[in-house]
């Protein structure tokens, strides 16, 4: 059992009489109480964060005041916990204090007394989870930073939801292109969230080969199938009180499938071969780089698995539509590969600095930290430019030409970068850029360049 959140006061007092006119005075007094007759178990039943007080009787029999104490203050040691004796030795309040007992109240006592030191320790309670939930906020604030480096508008939103998404216990879907960094964000969910202390499982169902999907992520029982010789416990009841992450989601077959969509229904597995219905704790994070909803029109995807799954989705934006954030993360991956390797960090060159803006990064983080890598080292550096589905493209260099090249390249690109953000006009864009407007017609005339081209919609280039 645990005790409900809505609890204000837990009371344990041995005596059933005392007991009933402490309870009495407390719901008078409009707070929400729970009484009981013996200390052992409580601290078990507590939920963390639990924003009430205790007040306890000090002798008892079995569990006493003091013992309850060390107790609770072992899972938490800013819960407030008021103790009452009526034998008023002052070596034992020295001994309660010194403990933490948040006040000593000696028998006899006012109701008034009581009341007070209770309302008191209910405001430091509040105080204390605020200011634990905002140190908590700012650490998983700073902790999304350092997992997905970036400043551009679609990084900050996916943190954002991140946030939102990990304080609950909903399964959820992440979507997203290869190698934008789906299985980061997974843990991240789980890092932030309750099952922190869980485990996380990680696997990919696209890696595995059809014979062993089913007792990889269900197990089974010896004899269960030829060369089962031994009982094996699957990665969900494996990953059971934390997290599990599948991911390419879309490869598992529809009879899979259809055991997936009864294990999240139910929480239940049942592994290969067996009759027992094992209850399951846990957290399923999918992840999928096709688009499910027309796989499931196309009969390659369980429609009803798709609406399952999809209840709280999370899109990882492509590098591609990060704007600078891919020099901010090839920067920051150049260094971390500088001081692994033990080489000096290189700074980049206008030039390819422009490069990097103008790649569209078909291959995403992964993509762009495999090129800071050879950075790093010193390597001649060539981007693969297909494009996002795979059709190829020209390779790009990163420093090519002479130098009137790479001015022209560098100029495009800045052009073609401040293109991509929002502008209601060209008169806007020219005052971004620091030209006049006549000067960016004949530049985006020059580059073949088209403000009316952009995802801003035919604009008056007169303006």
């Amino acid at each position: 059992m645990t005790i409900d959140n809505r609890i204000e006061v837990v009371l344990i007092d041995d005596d059933p009489h005392l007991r009933q006119a402490l309870s009495q005075t407390l719901d008078l007094a409009g707070l929400k109480i729970l009484p009981l007759a013996e200390a052992k178990g409580v601290a078990g039943q507590l939920p963390r964060d639990w924003p009430g007080v205790v007040v306890s009787d000090i002798r008892m029999p079995g569990m006493d005041g003091l013992e309850l104490l060390s107790e609770l203050h072992a899972q938490d040691p800013e819960l407030p916990v008021l103790l009452i004796t009526g034998h008023g030795d002052v070596p034992l309040a020295v001994q309660a204090m010194r403990a933490g007992a948040y006040d000593f109240l000696e028998k006899p006592f006012a109701s008034d007394h009581l009341l007070d030191s209770v309302r008191r320790a209910l405001s430091l309670r509040r105080l204390v989870l605020e200011n634990r939930s905002l140190r908590l906020a700012l650490s998983d604030r700073h902790e999304l930073s350092a997992r997905l480096v970036g400043q551009s508008t679609p990084i900050l939103r996916l943190r954002e939801q991140i946030g939102a998404l990990a304080a609950t216990r909903a399964d959820v879907l992440i979507l997203g292109e290869t190698g934008a960094g789906k299985e980061v964000v997974a843990r991240a969910l789980h890092d932030l969230s309750a099952r922190r202390n869980g485990p996380f499982v990680a696997i990919n169902a696209g890696a595995l080969a059809e014979s062993v999907v089913e007792s990889e992520l269900f197990g089974h029982e010896p004899g269960a199938f030829t060369g089962a010789q031994k009982r094996r416990i699957g990665k969900f009841e494996f990953a059971n009180g934390g997290t599990l992450f599948l991911d390419e989601i879309e490869s598992m077959s529809l009879d899979v499938q259809v055991k997936l969509l009864r294990l999240l229904q139910e929480r239940m597995v049942e592994r290969l071969g067996g009759n027992q219905q094992i209850p399951l704790d846990i957290r399923v994070i999918a992840a999928t780089k096709e688009d499910l909803r027309q796989a499931a029109d196309q009969g390659r995807f369980r429609a009803d698995l798709y609406y399952r799954l999809n209840v709280a989705p999370l899109r990882i934006p492509p590098l591609r539509e990060r704007g600078e954030d891919a020099l901010v993360l090839f920067q920051h991956f150049a260094n971390e590969a500088s001081a692994r390797h033990g080489l000096p960090p290189h700074e980049l060159q206008p030039a390819q600095r422009a490069l990097l803006l103008r790649h569209s990064w078909p291959g995403n983080v992964r993509e762009l930290q495999n090129a800071a890598e050879r950075f790093a080292l010193g390597l001649e550096l060539a981007l693969d430019n297909s494009a996002p589905d795979g059709s190829p493209g020209e390779p790009v260099a990163m420093v090519s030409g002479g130098l009137s090249e790479q001015v022209e390249n560098f100029e495009k690109t800045l052009i073609a970068a401040e293109l991509a953000r929002p502008h209601s006009s060209v008169r806007s864009l020219a005052e971004a850029l620091g030209i006049p407007r006549k000067t960016l017609h004949d530049k985006l005339r020059k580059h073949g360049l088209s403000f009316g081209d952009t995802s801003h919609g035919a604009a008056d280039e007169a303006d």
